[in-house]
């Protein structure tokens, strides 16, 4: 069998120091499509040194190549051809500054049978180089086709159940024809299914998708500008699943429910009205 459990399990990686500044941030922010309106006081906070925030979901940034690289873990022969990004969970033990570097340390924490495939979690801890205090926690959980059916634990559940109730908040966020190109530069994630059309045909798309982690990010901006007033800081964790997947050039409707000390979201494709983020779970600081 391609996964080794003994040999992938507990498994550990260790990456380089990565560093950023302001402008590392305002591109990134620009890729998920922060600064639509560049007059606006509120959006030009994210793409603008003046006033310059973070977002929460910057911290998928610096632990990005050591996430992609758990496929070269021990015990884990794997066809890339064959994985989903599942589930993201990003925990802020601090505030994000607008420049930094962080060291990044990653484990594989869990391995689970989900009958037709498995579930990897690998869970990646950046620390403030300075000071070694950690900043963020990212816990990545990636599916595998066809390597479940191991006789393992299938895992707790991360289903949410919605209020029933309307929204507090429902918030449209339109992408650019061009999102996807923006955004594989300005996170380094640069898998062609994202830019390439025949790559994505063969991979059973019509056209090349947006990065699922583009459309993590534009939710938690819709819900820092709709709940958290434009405070992104105060956000503490986020978690969400990747449910389907958001051609650039649509809009993504965030409905999100205030509950007190935590905030749900699901998010759909206006056009096909097919969900993206199922799931979400954010917590204030």
């Amino acid at each position: 069998m391609p996964i080794d459990i003994e040999k992938a399990l507990g498994a550990t990686l260790e990456g380089p120091v990565y560093s950023w500044t302001d402008d590392d941030v305002i591109l990134y922010h620009l890729g998920i499509g922060a600064g639509s309106d560049p007059v606006d006081p509120d959006e030009l906070r994210y793409v603008y040194e003046g006033d310059l925030q973070v977002l929460p979901t910057y911290a998928t940034i610096p632990p990005f190549e050591m996430m992609m690289s758990f496929a070269f873990v021990d015990g884990l022969d794997i066809n890339l051809a064959q994985v989903l990004h599942g589930e993201q969970e990003t925990i802020l033990h601090d505030r994000i500054p607008t420049s930094g570097a962080v060291t990044n340390e990653g484990t594989v924490t869990n391995i689970f049978d989900k009958g037709k495939g498995a579930l990897v979690v690998m869970e990646i801890v950046s620390r403030l180089e300075s000071t070694g205090e950690p900043l963020f926690t990212n816990r990545s959980s990636i599916y595998i086709k066809g390597e479940g059916g191991f006789g393992g634990d299938s895992g707790p559940s991360t289903s949410i159940e919605i209020p029933d109730r309307e929204p507090e908040h429902v918030v449209q966020s339109a992408t650019l024809p061009q999102q996807a190109l923006l955004y594989r530069i300005s996170s380094g994630d640069k898998n062609p299914l994202h830019a390439d059309p025949g790559f994505a045909a063969f991979a059973g798309y019509e056209r090349p998708i947006l990065h699922g982690l583009c459309t993590y990010g534009i939710v938690a901006k819709a819900v820092a500008d709709s709940v958290f007033e434009g405070q992104a800081g105060d956000i503490a964790s986020y978690r969400s699943r990747f449910s389907g997947h958001v051609f650039p050039g649509e809009t993504i409707v965030s409905r999100i429910w205030d509950e007190g000390d935590r905030v749900l979201v699901v998010a759909e494709t206006q056009e096909r009205g097919l969900p993206v983020i199922t799931n979400a779970v954010i917590t204030r600081r």
